[in-house]
C-alpha cells in the first residue's frame, strides 16, 4: 500500500516498488490524498480560463492512467493541498483502509520537507492511521486488528535537507520501462521526468557499489521500524 500527499508522488518515487510488486501477484493500491491540484499544476494553471475543477479532472486522469501502466488501483481521497488539512474523519478512513486491505507494507513520504508541508503532514497521517489500525478498542469487532507492517519512506525531492537517508536500495531495472511510461502520463509535470531518471540512474549505480549485482535503475528507502529477521545476511 502507497500513501502519496498528490497525484504524481507515488509514480516519481515508489513507481518502480509498484510495478516489481505487481508483476509477482501482488495487489497494490495507492492513496491519493489530493490531485496536487493548487501546488503542482502550475502548467495548467497557465492555461487561459483554467478552473481549479478542470485541473483537478485533468491530475484525476493522468494519475488513473499511470497507475494502470503500473498495474495498480488508487483512491483519491481530495482533501486539497498547499495547504492539505485533514480532519479526523479522514485518519479514520485511512485507518479502516489498512484494516480491510491489510498490506504486506507501506510506503510514504519522509518525516521532514521543509520544502512541501503536505508531505511531512501525510506521512504523519499514514503513520498515525496504522498505529490507530492496530488499536484493539478502536471499531472493536468490524475488522481485525492491523500487525505490524514495515513502513518504508521513499525518496524526497531533496533528501539532504529533508534530513532523510537511503536504507534500503531496491533494484528496480526490470521495470524501469514501465515506470518511465507512467512518467508521461504526467503531463502536468513534464519537467520532472528527466530529473527522476536521473535519481533512479544514480540509486542504480549506489545499489550495485553496495551489492554484487549489476542495477542499472534503483529506488531509495529509508526505513521507520528496525527490520526483524531470523537471518543475517
Amino acid at each position: 500500500m502507497v500513501v502519496s500527499a498528490h497525484s504524481a508522488d507515488f509514480v516519481w518515487r515508489a513507481g518502480g516498488a509498484i510495478a516489481l510488486y505487481t508483476e509477482r501477484g501482488y495487489e497494490v493500491t495507492v492513496v491519493c490524498l489530493s490531485f496536487g491540484e493548487r501546488g503542482e499544476s502550475a502548467k495548467l494553471w497557465r492555461q487561459q480560463g483554467m478552473t481549479l475543477e478542470s485541473v483537478k479532472e485533468d491530475r484525476k486522469r493522468e494519475a488513473t492512467k499511470a497507475a494502470a501502466t503500473l498495474g495498480c488501483q488508487v483512491i483519491f481521497f481530495d482533501v486539497g493541498d498547499y495547504p492539505m488539512r485533514v480532519p479526523d474523519s479522514v485518519l479514520y478512513d485511512l485507518a479502516a483502509l489498512f484494516r480491510k486491505i491489510r498490506p504486506e507494507f507501506i510506503l510514504t513520504h519522509s518525516l521532514k520537507d521543509p520544502y512541501n508541508f503536505d508531505h511531512p503532514l501525510v506521512s504523519h497521517l499514514t503513520q498515525e492511521a496504522r498505529i490507530v489500525a492496530q488499536a484493539h478498542g478502536h471499531d472493536p469487532y468490524k475488522e481485525p486488528v492491523l500487525g505490524a507492517p514495515p513502513v518504508f519512506l521513499f525518496e524526497p525531492h531533496q533528501p539532504e535537507q529533508c534530513e532523510w537517508k537511503p536504507q534500503v536500495l531496491l533494484d528496480i531495472t526490470p521495470v524501469w520501462e514501465k515506470k518511465y511510461a507512467a512518467f508521461k502520463e504526467m503531463n502536468a509535470q513534464e519537467h520532472l521526468w528527466h530529473y527522476y531518471e536521473r535519481v533512479a540512474l544514480q540509486r542504480g549505480v549506489q545499489a550495485s557499489r553496495n551489492s554484487n549485482l549489476k542495477i542499472t535503475y534503483g529506488e531509495a528507502y529509508q526505513r521507520v521500524f528496525p527490520h526483524v529477521t531470523q537471518v543475517l545476511s
